[in-house]
Parts: C-alpha cells; structure tokens; sequence
C-alpha cells in the first residue's frame, strides 16, 4: 500500500518517551492487566493532518529523528515515516467512524517511536516485546527496529501494509479501550482459544481490517488523500503479518514445533487472517463482534 507522495506529513501525533522493561513481555508472554502487546503480552487509535506530530519522539535508547517525515514520499521510503502516515491515517478515520457508528467520541492516541527502550504508563518497553498499546496512558509503543524482526524472525513479507497492519492493530486497541471493551481482559485473566484475551486481539486485528478498508478515504490536512487503493499484494502482504503473529506459529518458532492452544493470549494464524478480513471485506465495527460469537 503506498502513500500519495503529495500527503503533507505532520508529526504532531508522535511522541518519544523516556525509560526502561514491561515485566513478562517478549513474544512468548500473556496478557496481564490491561497491556496489549503486538507479540504477546506484557503487564502493567472532521480530517485530521498528516500528522508526525501524532508520533511523539523519544525514548532512553537511540533518539528517533522524525524531522525527515514530511511527505508521503517519505512515508513510502521510510519506516519511521511509514509509522507516522499510518497513525495519521487511522486517527483521521477513527475520529469520524468512531462517533458516527456508536456515538462514542475519538480521542486522539500518540504513539511513541522508539529505539532500544522508552518509559510507558503501562512500564519500560523495549524492542523485545514488540509494539503495543497501554490504556493507562492511552498510548501506543513501537520500536522503530520491529519491523525487521517481524520479517526476519517470524516470516512476515515485510510490504508496506504488513508494517501498516501492526500500526492499525494497535489503533484498534485504542478504540476497544474508548468502546470500553478492554474491561473484558481484566475479568477474565485465563488463556486458550476461547479466552477474553483472545477475544480482544482479534477483535483488534477486525478493526485494523476496517480501517484497511476505508484507508484510500483518509486524507491530510489539505484534503489530499493519504494513501493510494489497496492491491491483491498488500493485503496479502497484510496477511503474512497476521499469519506471522499467530500464538500457534510463534509457538512454533520459539518452541521447538511444540503448540500449546491452552496458552493462547492473541488467536492462530488462521483466526489472526480471518478476523482481519473479516473487517477488511465489511468495512464496519459490526463485523467485529468477537465476544459474541464461539466460532472464533
């Protein structure tokens, strides 16, 4: 998925932190509290610009330089910058559909770019644990090396929309906490297939299929559209990183081919690609009804 090279990138919404580790993170982790971690879990998204100052910039590892993301020429060459015009571009959907479609108002979440470690609400991320949303602070954390790892590690294609989908996943978090559906995770604090946890990370990865649905709507401060329609490519790119996520092919990956169901927090693979498309192919908040259903 590309950006329209004339987007004027704004980084607003982008912030840097400061700091430290979330206590039972990595990728082989459960959701405890209310953390939501990309991998696995952790303890403890009118137009709107194009907006890097959505990303707010920071962290006690390596300093992000975000002064570079001006463009969505930039945003098409850079990861960095592709983090930022994916923030803007769901904030900007998010912030009509959200009211719109259940009465319930967006607020606007930044998101932290950082590199090595950076303080949360939520703890002390670090790229170990992968992105992730802290509804303490009602922000979203992403090391700008994830996406190697995501790739490298654990088979992703690394196209543009497979970074993307990672992003908005974590902007469905966002508006799961303001639905008031993160709740959910407290009351039930077990794992498996069937489990809230489960439950709320695919309903997450439904959300970020809506928001894939109506990105090519999204536009800058100017009325310029953000991002070009989606290919056959880029959600298929989309998919490998939901199949790359999957509890069933991370156990795999990190446990010798051993998969344990009962340990579940996020879904399979197939559940992670299903519920995406399941967004993707509606295009509405209705489609992601995951506690109302046992055929997840």
């Amino acid at each position: 998925m590309s950006f329209n090279d004339k987007a004027r990138l704004d980084t607003s919404q982008v912030i840097g932190g400061k700091g430290g580790a979330i206590a039972g993170g990595g990728v082989g982790g459960i959701i405890l509290l209310l953390v939501f971690v990309f991998l696995g879990g952790g303890s403890g998204s009118g137009s709107l610009p194009f907006d890097p100052s959505q990303v707010l910039q920071g962290g006690s590892g390596s300093s992000v330089d975000v002064s570079e993301c001006q463009t969505g020429a930039d945003a098409n060459r850079s990861d960095v910058c592709r983090i930022v015009g994916t923030v803007n571009s769901a904030q900007d959907y998010w912030s009509e559909a959200l009211p719109a479609d259940t009465g319930v108002e967006y607020r606007e979440a930044p998101t932290v770019i950082f590199s090595g470690s950076t303080q949360s609400a939520c703890g002390t991320a670090t790229a170990a644990v992968g992105p992730f949303y802290c509804p303490t602070d009602e922000q979203v954390y992403i090391d700008a090396t994830f996406f190697d790892e995501l790739s490298g590690r654990f088979g992703a294609d690394g196209g543009n929309l497979a970074q993307m989908y990672v992003v908005a996943h974590e902007y469905g978090h966002h508006v799961e906490q303001l639905l008031g559906d993160l709740e959910a995770g407290q009351q039930d604090r077990s794992t498996g297939p069937l489990s809230a946890g489960v439950r709320i990370e695919l309903r997450a990865d439904c959300l970020a299929g809506v928001w894939a649905h109506h990105a090519a709507t999204t536009e800058d401060a100017d009325g310029i559209t953000l991002l070009e329609p989606l290919t056959r490519d880029d959600i298929a790119s989309a998919l490998s990183a939901a199949a790359a996520v999957g509890d069933d092919h991370i156990q795999e990956e990190l446990g010798g081919g051993t998969v344990n169901p009962d340990s579940w927090t996020h879904g399979s693979s197939e559940q992670r690609q299903r519920w995406f498309l399941a967004g993707y192919e509606s295009g509405t908040i209705d489609s992601c009804d995951t506690f109302g259903t046992d055929d997840l």
